[in-house]
């Protein structure tokens, strides 16, 4: 562990790990684990359908997805990938579907962030799953939000159609991509397309809503390709005849550019980017980036995601935030959740975050209480919902970092007003206009979640550690719950449970909760839309706020009627 001080700061913030160097070591190795199974499943993720789907992409004359990707973005630059865990463990009845089939993230393009979106050919030939139309939607959204320029690199066959009713309708399904695309034209909101392969049936309004259509030889635009228009009108064409680049360039007038291949076109694109216009960014405070005094690896001993076990999240803050500065707010009332600001790459930016340390508390009888960390009490929630709201009033950004048990219960909590005062941080969230960006680095439950800017409350962005925990509530209390209704269910018609057949059922529940618990799950469900590396949380954040700050437009703050 680093042994630097600094005068500068409050005592606060200084790095005092107060726990033994051996609890450090052990946390250190169970977080580094955790981060090299990470490590592995994106390796098999990026395989997409794996070697044999790549061979035939390449017969075909054509890049892969990532192929086309690493040579679109600038040199010596990272792709910042969204939502790689999409559909991951699902649609195994079909043979899997990686990535979703399609792969997002932002970029930087002649120096431009721009958002890609970018069908993977290699899984069942680019064709859209449920959760493909939600991952395409979720980048659209983040792009809208945010207000980046977007490309789309086409290769799909269009709907999977033995999904296809849960593919077809609703609004976060297929056709919701394509009023995206014409929301965000009306929005001023740069729009490029590509077509690098097929783009069939629906799938084809996509890139003629765009600004700019480029087209590859050897690929197909079409309504219906050659074997529906047989079925349909009894006509035969070819692909090329029916909708290939030479006829949609010469003939229906359909494309801009037609590229030779996909080397060509991905200049092209370079080349459209670089001659963009520059619109007002936006209004939030930035000065030069100063680095953490403390390094970034040291998190990984630091935090301790065993809940019965505590840590400083201050310490955690002191690696991320610039020159480990931090001002906290009300530092010594409602001390379970922390809030206060600081710079992140040279933005300003208001960070609340869950205190894991218990603290003793003086209640307003002037008795003395202990208050578990991670646990949201009433001050503490008001305190929050002040800060949230002076945040908005001076255009600061915001910043959640998650391990929150929930609220706290009991008479002495409802007595206090514990459920009027998460309605009023609930509010304030609920109507925060300045961007939001959550990273889920423990335990996110139940209420506490909520209040917490989970994903039902619009960040721009939520990250997960691989330590995060996300559900209603724990494993454990969850199966201890259900386990005591089923007991008593099978009670009233008479029958007992040995204690065997408890235990089993038990473990049951808990598997299951453990398993929904996992970050991977609801990163495949797009709850989350990037897991990261602890050590990566400070770049993770600057990339988002640079995301953030494209958006001059901040909407008036009103929290309507607030309870007091």
């Amino acid at each position: 562990m680093s042994e630097h001080k600094h005068a500068g700061l409050s005592p606060q913030l200084e790095s005092k790990v107060k726990s033994t160097s051996s609890r450090f070591e052990r946390n250190q190795h169970a977080v580094a684990e955790l981060v090299a199974r990470m490590r592995m499943d994106e390796e098999q993720i990026a395989h997409g359908g794996g070697t044999k789907a790549i061979e035939s992409q390449h017969k075909k004359g054509r890049l892969t997805a990532r192929e086309r990707i690493a040579r679109l973005v600038d040199p010596g630059t990272e792709f910042f990938e969204l939502g790689s865990y999409a559909a991951w463990g699902m649609y195994e009845e079909w043979g899997g579907a990686p990535c979703a089939g399609v792969v997002t993230g932002l970029a930087r393009v002649q120096g431009r962030m721009v958002m890609l979106i970018v069908n993977d050919a290699t899984v069942k030939a680019g064709a859209f799953f449920p959760t493909t139309a939600k991952k395409v939607i979720r980048a659209q959204n983040i792009a809208t939000d945010n207000r980046i320029p977007t490309i789309y690199l086409v290769d799909s066959a269009g709907v999977f159609l033995p999904l296809q009713e849960d593919v077809f309708p609703d609004t976060d399904d297929f056709g919701r991509v394509f009023r995206n695309n014409a929301v965000m034209s009306a929005m001023g909101i740069p729009q490029i397309t590509a077509i690098m392969g097929m783009c069939v049936a629906g799938g084809a309004y996509l890139p003629v809503m765009c600004d700019h259509i480029l087209m590859t030889e050897g690929s197909g635009l079409f309504l219906a390709g050659p074997a529906l228009v047989q079925a349909a009108i009894g006509a035969k064409y070819s692909a090329e005849e029916l909708g290939g680049a030479k006829m949609h360039a010469q003939i229906s007038g359909t494309v801009d550019f037609r590229e030779p291949d996909d080397d060509h076109c991905l200049l092209r694109i370079r080349s459209l980017i670089d001659k963009m216009g520059n619109r007002q960014l936006g209004v939030f405070d930035r000065k030069p980036s100063r680095e953490p005094l403390y390094p970034a690896e040291e998190i990984y001993g630091i935090f301790d995601d065993d809940p019965a076990r505590q840590y400083d999240m201050k310490e955690i803050i002191a690696r991320i935030v610039d020159g480990s500065e931090f001002d906290e707010y009300r530092a010594e009332y409602g001390e379970t959740v922390l809030c206060g600001y600081a710079r992140i790459g040279g933005y300003s930016v208001g960070i609340v975050a869950n205190q894991k340390t218990h603290v003793q508390q003086v209640d307003h009888s002037g008795n003395k209480r202990m208050e578990f960390g991670g646990v949201i009490y009433t001050e503490s929630a008001e305190k929050a919902a002040r800060f949230i709201m002076d945040c908005n009033q001076n255009l600061v950004p915001l910043i959640f970092l998650h391990d929150v048990n929930g609220f706290m219960v009991g008479r002495d909590a409802e007595w206090s007003g514990i459920i009027r005062a998460g309605a009023k941080m609930v509010n304030a969230v609920s109507n925060s206009v300045v961007p939001k960006i959550a990273v889920i680095i423990g335990g996110s439950f139940g209420a506490g979640h909520y209040a917490m800017c989970g994903k039902a409350y619009d960040p721009r962005f939520v990250f997960a550690w691989p330590t995060a925990k996300y559900a209603v509530m724990s494993g454990a209390s969850a199966a201890s719950t259900l386990v005591e209704i089923k007991i008593k269910q099978l009670e009233r018609g008479g029958k007992k449970l040995s204690e065997e057949d408890k235990k089993k059922l038990y473990d049951e529940v808990k598997a299951t909760y453990d398993e929904q618990m996992d970050p991977r799950y609801g990163a495949a469900r797009l709850w989350i839309d990037k897991i990261i590396d602890p050590m990566d949380t400070r770049e993770a954040l600057i990339t988002a706020l640079d995301a953030a700050a494209l958006n001059p437009e901040v909407p008036k703050f009103n929290v309507g009627v607030l309870q007091t």
